[in-house]
This record gives structure tokens, sequence and C-alpha cells, in this order.
């Protein structure tokens, strides 16, 4: 995606500016939503049109160390400059999940109002009141954990404003009907069942990541946790449908990685480069 992007050299040591935005109000959401903005160090003295990056559970940023993240990745000029858009959560768990239905216990409700407010509220606000491109190829959206489920659900089925998703210990466990007295059908999982059902496209890219430590579950007793079958399958289906491991599918699996913000963002540079790299 950056490859065609113009490189950044720095006069000086780079630093982002963040901005908290609290002006959109959604309709389908009923709530002000509040966002922190992180422009790249050369954006106050450029016209220029910049990639973007949406990122789910956006209050959160300052767990993830990004400003320092994202700083070390400008002074090594590892990364094009792009704008980050990192969206608070609301009711997270029921505005995160899959559009297309909530899970056995209703969670994810209103993941589908989400996606209408992401596609016809955020995507267009940003637009208009950042310099941020408007083409698929340049926009990724991220998240972590149910957030995660989010931001692939989002990017999957809309490939003509997304290209790529970048998933931290997605909750690709969400399903159907409950594992509890022994149930163990894998064909209840919602979203590998949403990627069987759903349609190839040439142009999307999946990063995702795992730890060892994400949880201690392993319901069917294969001595691998839950988290990593549970990605690693989606992949499969992923491979099923077209995508190929090598060029548009990235599984970073992290040793001793704990489900939490510290492994999230120690990992983070590997997810930016990857989507943002020169």
């Amino acid at each position: 995606m950056a490859d065609h992007l113009p490189a950044f050299s720095f006069a000086e040591t780079p630093t982002v500016t963040v901005r908290h935005d609290d002006s959109l109000v959604s309709v389908p959401l009923r709530r002000t939503i509040h966002l922190d903005v992180v422009l790249p160090p050369d954006y106050d003295h450029s016209d220029k049109i910049y990639p973007v990056l949406y990122l789910n559970d956006g209050q959160d940023l300052p767990r993830l160390r990004m400003t320092d993240v994202l700083n070390s990745l400008y002074r090594q000029q590892a990364i094009t400059p792009f704008v980050l858009v990192a969206v608070h959560a609301g009711d997270r768990i029921q505005e995160y999940g899959t559009a297309a239905q909530a899970d056995y216990m209703n969670r994810g409700s209103k993941a589908g109002l989400y996606t209408d407010f992401v596609l016809t509220e955020l995507v267009p606000y940003v637009q208009k009141h950042y310099r941020v491109t408007s083409e698929a190829n340049q926009s990724v959206f991220g998240g972590f954990s149910l957030g995660g489920l989010s931001a692939f659900d989002i990017v999957f089925h809309h490939p003509g404003q997304f290209s790529r998703a970048g998933v931290f210990s997605g909750s690709f466990w969400w399903r159907s009907k409950s594992t509890e007295d022994g149930y163990r059908d894998e064909t209840d999982r919602i979203m590998h069942d949403l990627v069987r059902k759903g349609s190839y496209n040439k142009h999307l890219k999946f990063w995702f990541e795992t730890g060892t430590d994400d949880e201690t579950s392993d319901r069917n007793n294969n001595g691998i946790i839950d988290s990593i079958d549970d990605t690693t399958d989606l992949i499969d289906e992923l491979v099923k449908k077209g995508y190929s491991r090598n060029d548009d599918i990235r599984y970073v699996e992290i040793m001793g990685g704990r489900h939490n913000q510290e492994t999230w963002s120690e990992i983070m540079p590997d997810f930016l480069t990857w989507a943002f790299g020169k």
C-alpha cells in the first residue's frame, strides 16, 4: 500500500500531535463520539493527503504508548506518515461484534449500528475535517479483542472502503451457540461462517496477532489455547476463500504474550510497518 507514497525525511526530531475531537455526534449510536486523532510530524507544515488508520478502543492509546511507538518509528523513518483516528469505545460489549448477527447471548446487538456509524458518519467526518485519503487501498482498520473482531468484520465486508485489517488477540470465539455442557460444534463460530459465505476481494490483506498466554481455555483439549485455534482456523478459512498465506496474510504469535495493552504495544511496530512501511 505504501510503496507508491512519497518518502519522508525529518529536519528535526519528529513529534506526533494528538487532537482530542468531541464534535461528532452519532445518530445510530445515540451518543457523542470521542476521537483521539494522532497527526504525523509534518501535518501542519504540508498540504498532503495522508493514509489513515481507524482504530477501535481509542481510549487505550496511553496504555499502548502509541505516541512513543509512533515517534520511534518516525525517527527511524520506518513508516510513511499517516493519520491515526482512535475511536473511544461506548458500549463495547454491544457495539463491537459482527454486524450480521449478535452472539448466542445477544452480545454485539449494536454491531450493525456501529458499522453504519463507521461508514456513514465516522469516515465522512474524518475525510471532511482532516486531510486523509478516501482511497480504500490507503485505508486501514484495526482493533483489539472484541474491537479486533469488529475491525475484521468491517474490513472483510466493506472492501470498497478499507483494504487492510489489523487484529490483536481477536475475539474469534464469537459464536451462535454456547459451548457449555460439552457442546463443541466449531461451525457455530460466527466470523468463520461469515468468511465461508463471503466473497473474495483481491486487494484485501490481513494482519493477526495472538499471544501464547492470551488465555488458558482449551475447549477441544488439543494443547493449543482457544484464541490461537480460533485465529488460525479463521486464517485457514481465508486461505480456502483464495487469500495467500504469504502475500495477503501476516500472523504473529508471541511467546508469553498476554491479552493486554502491554503485549499489543510491544508488537505494534510490526503491525504499523506492515500497514505503512516504506
